[in-house]
């Protein structure tokens, strides 16, 4: 009898222990993604009052969090009866990504005016509140569509793996990608906050304290700028990366580049034709 008992918990360490190796290789191949889930987050969570920075973060989590509740057994059910549909629709999530950095970096290169946060508080309260409700609800959009592909990406590496096995790895990189974003995000749109209360307590006569503090303050529109760049990088370069390692014709035409520069390059030409299709389409559609 104990010897049974013992071997069930010796089935459940190796269980546990095979989910933690392939949770380290899901978290790895859904790194990129990840880091455009957190510039995306830190961008929509930013820009507010104080007072609503927190709240705004909020409902963008619960939104993540119903998002994955949705998206997880949809993606079970494929895995068990059409597990032919991973791919393809890793492939459309490809494209969405690579739209997604080709509109970035063309809107860096030519702007277009936008509705600015400031606008709305100039407007009245009802105003900003109904800008802040459309930011949340795009953030939330946006977050979907992201959430498809982590939990996608991931479930392809567990593919070969025992169902418990994949539910166990799939929903751990699921839960730290709101989890663990959505926390680190928090902590970035309150560093100017944390910066200025360390100024306050730090006065005229801690001067380290207060350089401290003040780099917190002056470093927070870099870092939310700098994680844009990461974010936009990070999303050429997953859907380059799905193309390149799921047609072969383009891996092998690409053999000549480093394999970082083949993904990037891919992903870049890419977005710019669906970037292309998407703007000539919206034309027509105003036209008629």
């Amino acid at each position: 009898m104990a010897t049974g008992f013992f071997a069930v918990f010796d089935d459940i360490a190796a269980l546990l222990d095979d989910a933690a190796v392939m949770s380290k290789i899901a978290a790895k191949k859904t790194a990129g993604v990840l880091g455009d889930d957190l510039a995306v987050g830190a961008e929509k969570a930013s820009g507010y009052a104080a007072s609503r920075e927190l709240p705004v973060l909020w409902a963008i989590s619960k939104g993540s969090l119903i998002n994955k509740m949705i998206i997880l057994p949809m993606a079970f059910l494929l895995s068990a009866f059409a597990p032919w549909t991973i791919i393809p629709i890793l492939m459309l999530g490809g494209l969405y990504l690579a739209y997604e950095g080709a509109e970035k970096i063309a809107e860096f290169f030519f702007p277009h005016h936008k509705e600015t946060l400031h606008k709305a508080i100039d407007s009245s309260e009802a105003d900003l509140l109904k800008y802040e409700k459309k930011k949340v609800k795009s953030a939330i959009l946006t977050d979907f569509i992201l959430s498809i592909e982590i939990i996608i990406i991931a479930l392809g590496t567990v593919m070969e793996q025992s169902l418990v096995i994949q539910i166990i790895v799939v929903s751990f990189i699921a839960l730290l990608a709101t989890i663990g974003v959505y926390g680190i995000v928090a902590l970035l749109v309150r560093m100017d906050d944390i910066g200025y209360k360390i100024i306050e307590i730090a006065g005229e006569k801690r001067r380290i304290l207060k350089v401290f503090g003040e780099l917190l303050v002056k470093g927070l529109p870099i870092i939310i700028k700098l994680l844009s760049v990461i974010g936009t990088i990070a999303m050429l370069l997953v859907a380059g990366g799905i193309y390149v390692h799921n047609i072969h014709a383009l891996h092998e035409y690409l053999h000549f580049m480093p394999a970082i520069l083949g993904e990037l390059f891919t992903g870049a030409v890419i977005g710019a034709i669906v970037l292309l299709v998407v703007k000539s389409f919206l034309k027509v559609k105003h036209a008629f």
